[in-house]
């Protein structure tokens, strides 16, 4: 199994895909579920403070077949649970408006 330490910029959404993203990245698509797995499904994503391997993810049973690194990327987003993503509301773009405003302060008005 390859367990990946480096995590470089291959986070997305937190989702660790560690040398699997620049694996995925320089395959030949498209490509079967059966054969994407055959040769990445040992490697391991993290999210959440687990290491979980690809075809544990994506799991056995899918005639899906992908047309290239991103349909890859999609598929273990919406099969990891939601807790891999953060907390629900959360942003790094700046502070919630409604908590960001002080009750007291006067309207702001525009002329």
């Amino acid at each position: 199994m390859s367990e990946n330490t480096d995590a470089g910029d291959s986070r997305e959404q937190g989702i660790e895909f560690g040398s699997l993203a620049e694996e995925l990245e320089n395959e030949s698509y498209p490509i079967s579920h059966e054969e994407l797995l055959s040769r990445y499904g040992d490697h391991e994503i993290k999210f959440i403070d687990e290491h979980t391997p690809l075809h544990t993810i994506l799991g056995p049973e899918n005639e899906r077949q992908y047309e290239d690194a991103e349909g890859v990327r999609q598929a273990v987003f919406s099969m990891v649970s939601e807790d891999a993503v953060g907390r629900e509301g959360y942003s790094d773009r700046g502070g919630n408006p409604s908590e960001d405003e002080d009750e007291n302060a006067p309207e702001e008005q525009s002329f």
